[in-house]
């Protein structure tokens, strides 16, 4: 009955910016706000905001201590991305480029 009143769980679509810096994250995880901004050439905040409230990133603290937030995936990505864990990430190098 409430999925009926506020509707089932929607698709989620992002913007290319918020795939970019999601696969940062994927990639680079734990990765704190100004190590991302440095990697994408430009404040991720939007996209990272978005990623956040889409459940796909979580915020945590970095394990050295350092008192910065830092990002990382979500079981939510790995479910929408159809992945058992994190080592099923194609590695670099090993995607072809579609044209």
């Amino acid at each position: 009955m409430r999925d009926k009143l506020h509707g089932g769980p929607r698709e989620a679509r992002l913007t290319p910016a918020a795939l970019d810096v999601l696969s940062l994250i994927a990639y680079r995880r734990p990765i704190a706000k100004p190590e991302l901004d440095a990697l994408h050439g430009s404040d991720c905040a939007g996209p990272l905001r978005q990623l956040v409230r889409l459940g796909f990133v979580a915020v945590g603290r970095r394990a050295d201590g350092e008192r910065a937030a830092s990002y990382g995936p979500t079981p939510r990505f790995l479910e929408h991305f159809q992945l058992a864990s994190l080592d099923d990430l194609p590695q670099l190098g090993e995607t072809e480029q579609v044209v």
